[in-house]
């Protein structure tokens, strides 16, 4: 939870800005890629905050990461910081990761039951 949290409220060029919303829309979009859906959210705010080129990086990141190029990297959010793009990656990575956790307590849960 600490890379959800982390934010400098800033976003590109535009302080003072709460990024809550785009970062909670990356969670669930990785956890929707995944087949994790939850019902007290609203899908369309992914399309209406992540463009394609986005979501393209997003779902290689996190289904192939071996597939990820430098050129796909520099190629969403062009006017972006890099420790903006850094936080994206870490976001993704801690997504992933829980994701890859719930499926495992499922698997325990349904060995135990």
């Amino acid at each position: 939870q600490v890379v959800y949290n982390l934010t400098y409220n800033t976003i590109a060029m535009h302080c003072g800005v709460d990024t809550s919303m785009l970062r909670r829309a990356i969670w669930n979009y990785v956890h929707c890629v995944f087949g994790i859906r939850y019902d007290d959210y609203d899908y369309g705010e992914v399309n209406q905050l992540l463009e394609r080129s986005l979501k393209i990086y997003i779902k290689t990141v996190a289904c192939y990461p071996e597939k990820t190029t430098k050129r796909m990297y520099t190629q969403f959010w062009r006017h972006f910081k890099h420790s903006e793009k850094v936080h994206i990656n870490l976001l993704l990575l801690e997504a992933r990761m829980q994701a890859a956790l719930l499926y495992a307590l499922r698997a325990v849960t349904r060995y135990m039951t």
